[in-house]
């Protein structure tokens, strides 16, 4: 056999797992970036009392599918002046960045491309990072005022909002002790909390910081339509506007599951240490024959037969799905009994996920947009001050805990009850500033006026 097929086969034999991991997150991770945008419009369209996309599929649920047709058909243009292969290379650069950072996320306790890399949290945030390198190229080889200024913004915004999250990551992994992604699920079934509770400020910067980093409502700065006119991608169109777009939502699934994985204890049931609780083992199969039930209920009030046929298989897929977690439960000794470690991590994975990704949502159809001054303050002036002193309580708590045998949760209290009046005293300094600064600029105008 010829060396190079023998070495690629045995490569193939070694790492299949990991390669499949690979290859499901680049085919599946764009179908669900679609079908999040659905949702983002069905949970915008649910505010005011309307029904949202419901022309294409039912009840508009082949709405990802069109948009990502018209996206591919659409003209695809690129200014007379632009950078060529820059203008090309910048939102491969953002989904590529996007994608591989996926590859160290551990959806489940048997999902992860890069099983067990030691610096598993280090790799997600180095490689995300890479992202806005791509916003940045593309606004310069745009050559358009608008998209440069959106791509300046960019740069700022995540710059600032980059070292809030850094700082609160910080936080966790202290309490943590380790990059692996896999042992920081561990550390917290062993320590009997997520770390949401050891460490909420931590926690409620990275939250902030995470819809900062991902370019979201209400610091969506850098493509700010009311003035920007879309920012960096301004000129973008068709299938290269997809990528940004595809971009961004990946984004959201990083920095969720990161934030997952580190406060909200990963694939672990809520208190998977408390054993009269057992019974939320139960939850998965319960909400999936739920779902059946209701699409079963739902069928034969349909107008059209088409849509009838549809939820008649959405009942159906749900109630198979949800007797292959009846056989993978530990008390049915079937063979698929082996898989409910990770289907049922996944489950609660997803879930978690899932709920992170809706307070993006709601923040961004209940909240105003910041102006820039506001945004670059709230970062620089208030979330990089506390997430410091967040990281200095967690410490403190920890020498507390290991050097004088205080109880834990004792210790971080007192330590968060003290970043907590650290806060308040940031805000009242900030509040302070921007009063005397507010002075300042109208004593300015005044002088400038009675000059002229």
């Amino acid at each position: 056999m010829n060396p190079t097929l023998h070495s690629i086969l045995a490569f193939v034999q070694t790492w299949w797992v990991e390669l499949l991991c690979a290859v499901l997150i680049v085919l599946v991770v764009p179908l669900i970036a679609g079908y999040l945008a659905l949702v983002e419009r069905k949970v915008m369209a649910d505010m005011p009392a309307r029904l949202g996309p419901m022309r294409v599929g039912p009840p508009g649920l082949l709405q990802p599918i069109a948009d990502a047709l018209k996206l591919l058909i659409k003209e695809d243009s690129i200014p007379d002046n632009a950078d060529r292969f820059i203008f090309w290379l910048a939102p491969v650069l953002s989904v590529t960045a996007a994608l591989t950072s996926m590859g160290a996320v551990a959806f489940g306790p048997w999902f992860q491309a890069a099983r067990d890399i030691n610096i598993g949290l280090l790799f997600v945030v180095g490689v995300s990072s890479l992202g806005p390198i791509g916003i940045v190229l593309g606004g310069w080889a745009s050559n358009n005022h608008y998209s440069i200024i959106g791509a300046l913004r960019s740069t700022a915004q995540l710059i600032s909002y980059e070292t809030t999250a850094g700082f609160a990551l910080v936080s966790g992994l202290l309490l943590a002790g380790t990059l692996n992604v896999r042992a920081i699920v561990e550390a917290q079934r062993t320590d009997h909390a997520w770390y949401i509770f050891l460490a909420p400020v931590g926690f409620s910067t990275y939250l902030i910081a995470s819809i900062a980093e991902t370019n979201r409502a209400p610091f969506d700065l850098p493509a700010a339509a009311s003035e920007l006119v879309a920012g960096y991608m301004t000129e973008y169109s068709g299938f290269r506007w997809s990528l940004y777009f595809l971009a961004e939502y990946a984004n959201m699934i990083v920095v969720a599951s990161v934030g997952t994985t580190l406060f909200l204890g990963g694939w672990l049931r809520p208190f998977p240490n408390v054993h009269w609780l057992g019974w939320l083992d139960a939850a998965p199969t319960l909400l999936l024959a739920a779902v059946g039930a209701y699409c079963v209920f739902r069928a034969g009030k349909q107008p059209a037969r088409l849509q009838s046929l549809v939820m008649w298989a959405v009942a159906f897929s749900s109630f198979v799905v949800s007797a292959i977690f009846v056989f993978a439960s530990p008390f049915s000794h079937l063979p698929l009994a082996k898989m409910h470690d990770g289907l049922y991590g996944a489950f609660w994975f997803l879930l978690k996920v899932s709920a992170y990704i809706y307070i993006f949502m709601w923040l961004r159809f209940a909240l105003p947009r910041f102006r820039f001054e506001q945004l670059m303050r709230l970062g620089w002036h208030i979330l990089i001050p506390l997430a410091l002193v967040n990281v200095v309580g967690v410490a403190i708590a920890l020498a507390l805990h290991s050097e004088f045998s205080w109880n834990r949760w004792l210790a971080t209290f007192f330590t968060t009850l003290a970043t907590l009046g650290a806060a308040m005293m940031l805000l009242r300094w900030n509040d302070k500033y921007s009063a005397a600064a507010a002075l300042l600029a109208d004593s300015s105008i005044a002088e400038d006026l009675h000059a002229g």
